[in-house]
């Protein structure tokens, strides 16, 4: 009975103990409580205040939000860190932070590749080369934005397939933004025989092309000869459209072949067919026929020649 009468005095010492620490700790407790219901109501108004600011920065609301996020989270954490220093337990959260960076850190080398989309994804939001609806072509792919996220780009080819493509990918890589001024120049290469008149050439294709819809009006129509071709003199005609929409350029250059070719037609204008040459060992200065009946006669002697052997034996 003595041992059991001492563990219990012992026990009963250890909760006066720990009853006298949570009197002496009982208002710390309650500043700490009410300090953390300010925090909590601060950041939520940080939040609310960040979120009307933002937008008259950046027009990119998955950027406003993620930046309202992180100021509503730092001052959560800051208000944290005062409470639990109130508490008397910085050192824990020193501890806490410790692990905390240790962990981050595995984790950064296991999600790296999120991350560098993550990144990339934010740095894309900020500078913002190009916007949803736009036409670019990156990494092999070609078509129209539907979708920017903070880890891929959603892009609409003109095929009708979705491809998600990694903002790491995107950054890193070369990107032509066809929607970025607003116009686009379309090159037709052509040829015509080299019977015709190449400055009227020149003028009926400039009055054909001229007037297409969507045509940017103080840009010139420009038809340039550019090379001997084997059997036609090859030109390009190069002219500007207002570029929005894949299909501008489709049409735009459709529109361009219907018109040129109605006006060769027109103009009695020669679009001239390849031209091959067959080589059938014919020798300098005889013609073809010459040719085919110089080898009927030896083919007819040969067999009279064969016929005669053939009797006499």
């Amino acid at each position: 009975m003595s041992e059991l009468e001492a563990a219990l005095g012992l026990l009963i010492k250890k909760l006066e103990i720990w009853m006298r620490q949570f009197v002496l700790m009982l208002p710390n407790m309650v500043i700490a409580l009410i300090l953390l219901f300010i925090t909590y109501y601060v950041a939520k108004q940080v939040r609310r205040f960040t979120e009307k600011l933002l937008p008259r920065i950046s027009h990119s609301a998955a950027l406003n939000n993620l930046f309202a996020t992180l100021v509503q989270t730092g001052t959560l954490l800051l208000g944290i860190f005062f409470v639990l220093t109130i508490l008397k337990l910085d050192k824990t959260v020193t501890t806490m932070l410790a692990g905390v960076g240790i962990i981050g850190l595995a984790l950064g080398f296991a999600f790296q590749d999120i991350a560098a989309n993550f990144i990339s994804g934010v740095i894309i939001a900020v500078r913002k080369p190009f916007g949803v609806g736009d036409v670019i072509e990156t990494n092999d792919f070609f078509g129209t934005i539907e979708r920017i996220n903070m880890r891929t780009i959603d892009l609409r080819r003109v095929t009708g397939e979705l491809v998600k493509v990694p903002n790491r990918k995107v950054f890193e890589s070369p990107m032509v933004n066809y929607s970025h001024y607003g116009i686009r120049r379309i090159d037709l290469r052509m040829g015509v025989s080299y019977a015709e008149d190449l400055e009227r050439v020149q003028s009926i294709v400039k009055d054909a092309v001229t007037g297409i819809k969507g045509m940017v009006e103080n840009r010139e129509v420009e038809v340039v000869y550019d090379e001997f071709g084997d059997s036609s003199i090859n030109f390009l005609v190069r002219f500007w459209i207002q570029y929005k929409r894949q299909t501008d350029y489709v049409y735009a250059k459709s529109a361009a072949i219907i018109k040129i070719k109605k006006a060769f037609d027109n103009g009695n204008i020669q679009i001239p067919f390849p031209i091959r040459t067959l080589d059938f060992a014919i020798k300098g200065g005889e013609s073809l026929n010459q040719q085919l009946r110089e080898t009927l006669e030896k083919a007819r002697k040969n067999s009279s020649q064969n016929g005669k052997k053939e009797a006499e034996e």
